[in-house]
C-alpha cells in the first residue's frame, strides 16, 4: 500500500509531542501508535498487533545491544562502587584544572573513538563524567560534546563501521571503486567536519549559547534517576581501577570486531574490510563481560568490594539502564513503523525528490535539506543514506552529471548525520544522554541550536559550491557563515541572561 503524506505523521507526532511534553517515552508511543493506525487502516486491534508484534521483533533483533547496555551500566556501576571513578575525578582535578581542558579532552576522546557510534557514545561518557562534573561542565554540554563526536567523526573515518555501511551502499549502486568516492566525500562532507570545529571552538568560549548557557551557570540537567545512587564507595580505590577495565573493554571490543569482521581468518582482506563485516554489537557484549570479569578480579582479592556488594552493584547498574533501554526500543520500534515494510516514509519522501525537476547547481543543497528532514523524522542515519544513495546515484548516471557524485553523496551524508545528531528519536542521541547522565529533553533542546547553526552553514556551504561548481569551498563557505550566526548568538544570549 501507498500512504503518500500520512507516512511522515509518526515521526512529527512523537517529535512535536516530545518536545512539547519534555516526555519522549509516551510521545514515542503515541507516535508509534499513530503509525499502527495508519498501516492498518484506523483498526485499533490490528494496529496494537502490529506495533507490539514490531516491538518484540526489534527488541530481538537488537538483543545484543541491551545485553551491552546492561552490561555496560554494570561495569560503571562496580568501578564506581570501588571507588575507581572517585580516584580518577581525583587525579583528574590535579591535571585538568580548567573547563577548557575538560572540554578539550572530552572532545579529543570522543575524536579518538571513531570505530562505532554506540561505542563512542557510551565509554566516552563512562570516563570524561567525573572529569567534566568536577570542572563544573553541565551533563548537557556533556551530552552535547558527546553527541557531536560520535556520529560526525564515524562518518568522516575510512575504518568505522559506518564507513563500511556507506562503501557497500555506494557499491551495490554500481559506481566503480566505491572507497575512494567515500574518501572524497570527507572533505565535502561539511556538517561532520563543522560540528567538530565547532565543538574545538567552544571548548574555549567562555559563552555557549541559549539554553545551554544556563545550563552551564545552573545545572538542572542531571538524570535524577541516575544521581540518586544508593551506594557508598570505597575510599581505596586507585586510578587504575577505572582506567583498566575501560582499556580492556576498548581493547577486546576491537579485537572482536576483527576477529567477527574475518581478519583474522584472512589478512589479506585489510582492517577495514574486517571493521565493516565485523558484529559490532556481539563484539561489545563480550568486550564487556571480559572487562566485568577483570575488575572482579582486581576488586575482589583487595576488599574493595565484598563478593555480595559485587553482584548488589552488578543488579544496580542493569537497572540504571532500564530507562534508556526502553526509549531505544521505542526509537527501533517507531523506525521500523517508517520503514518500507510499513508505512516507506524514506521511500514517500525520496520519490518527491525523484519526481521533481530543478537545476543541477541546487541539488546539492536541496538533497542535503532532503536527507536532514528524513533524518530527524526518522531518528536514523543509516537509514537515511540507505534510502537516498541507491535513487540518487542512478539519476545522476541517467542525466550524465557523475561530476556532482561526490558532492551529492557529501550532501546526503550531511543531511543523515544532522538527524543522528540531534532528533530526539535518535539512538545516537538517546545513548549520549544515557552516558551523560543528562535529561534526555534537556539534552536534545540545549543541543538543537547548535545543530541547526551548523545545517545553516552547510546548506549555504553546499549552495554556493553547486553555483560555482568549486566542490571546495563547501566547508570554507560554511565555516565563515557559522561563525558569524554563533558570534552573533553569542551576543543574543549574553543580552538575554547577562553577564555571569
Amino acid at each position: 500500500m501507498e500512504f503518500g503524506i500520512l507516512s511522515i505523521v509518526p515521526p512529527i507526532v512523537a517529535i512535536v509531542l516530545s518536545l512539547i511534553t519534555k516526555e519522549v517515552i509516551t510521545s514515542l508511543l503515541f507516535g508509534i501508535l499513530a503509525g499502527g493506525l495508519i498501516f492498518t487502516g484506523g483498526d485499533l486491534i490490528a494496529a496494537f498487533e502490529s506495533v507490539f508484534g514490531l516491538m518484540g521483533q526489534k527488541l530481538g533483533d537488537n538483543s545484543l545491544m541491551v545485553m551491552f547496555l546492561a552490561l555496560l551500566g554494570s561495569l560503571v556501576m562496580v568501578m564506581n562502587m570501588a571507588g575507581g571513578s572517585f580516584a580518577y575525578g581525583q587525579w583528574a582535578s590535579k591535571k585538568i584544572k580548567s573547563k577548557p581542558a575538560a572540554k578539550l579532552a572530552t572532545v579529543a576522546l570522543g575524536m579518538l573513538i571513531f570505530i562505532d557510534d554506540y561505542f563512542n557514545c557510551l565509554t566516552v561518557g563512562a570516563v570524561m563524567k567525573p572529569i567534566t562534573d568536577e570542572n563544573k561542565i553541565s551533563r548537557a554540554k556533556l551530552a552535547h560534546m558527546i553527541d557531536s563526536t560520535a556520529a560526525p567523526v564515524c562518518i568522516i573515518a575510512p575504518i568505522s563501521s559506518w564507513a563500511a555501511s556507506v562503501i557497500a551502499i555506494i557499491g551495490d549502486t554500481g559506481v566503480e571503486n566505491p572507497m575512494n568516492k567515500f574518501l572524497g566525500t570527507i572533505p565535502l562532507n561539511a556538517y561532520a567536519l563543522l560540528t567538530l570545529i565547532l565543538m574545538i571552538y567552544f571548548a574555549f568560549s567562555k559563552t555557549e549559547l541559549f539554553n545551554m548557557e544556563k545550563y552551564e551557570r545552573n545545572d538542572t540537567s542531571i538524570m535524577v534517576s541516575d544521581e540518586k545512587l544508593g551506594y557508598s564507595h570505597s575510599d581505596n580505590g586507585k586510578v587504575v581501577d577505572l582506567v583498566l577495565p575501560i582499556v580492556t573493554l576498548i581493547g577486546v571490543t576491537v579485537l572482536m570486531m576483527l576477529r567477527t569482521g574475518g581478519y583474522f581468518a584472512d589478512p589479506s582482506i585489510g582492517m577495514g574490510a574486517g571493521f565493516g563485516d565485523a558484529d559490532v554489537n556481539l563484539s561489545l557484549v563480550i568486550g564487556s563481560v571480559v572487562a566485568i570479569t577483570l575488575a572482579f578480579i582486581m576488586y575482589i582479592p583487595r576488599k574493595l568490594l565484598t563478593f555480595r556488594q559485587f553482584m548488589d552493584g552488578i543488579i544496580e547498574g542493569i537497572k540504571s539502564m532500564i530507562s534508556a533501554i526502553v526509549i531505544l526500543t521505542l526509537a527501533w520500534t517507531i523506525g521500523g513503523i517508517t520503514s518500507d515494510a510499513y508505512l516507506n516514509t524514506g521511500g514517500y519522501i525520496a520519490g518527491v525528490i525523484q519526481e521533481s525537476t530543478m537545476p543541477m547547481w541546487i541539488l546539492p543543497s536541496i538533497i542535503f535539506i532532503v536527507a536532514c528532514f528524513l533524518s530527524f523524522s526518522t531518528g536514523t542515519a543509516w537509514g537515511t543514506f540507505g534510502i537516498l544513495v541507491p535513487i540518487i546515484v542512478p539519476i545522476l548516471v541517467h542525466m550524465n552529471h557523475m561530476h556532482y557524485l561526490e558532492m551529492v553523496l557529501a550532501a546526503i551524508f550531511s543531511g543523515s548525520v544532522f538527524g543522528d545528531h540531534c532528533s530526539p528519536i535518535s539512538d545516537t542521541t538517546i545513548l549520549s544522554s544515557a552516558g551523560a547522565g543528562c535529561d534526555h529533553i534537556i539534552h536534545v533542546s540545549s543541543q538543537i541550536p547548535y545543530a541547526v547553526i551548523t545545517a545553516v552553514a552547510s546548506i549555504t556551504g553546499f549552495l554556493v559550491a553547486g553555483v560555482t561548481g568549486m566542490n571546495m569551498l563547501v566547508v570554507p563557505v560554511g565555516l565563515v557563515v557559522m561563525f558569524i550566526i554563533v558570534v552573533i548568538a553569542q551576543k543574543i544570549t549574553l543580552n538575554k541572561l547577562g553577564k555571569a
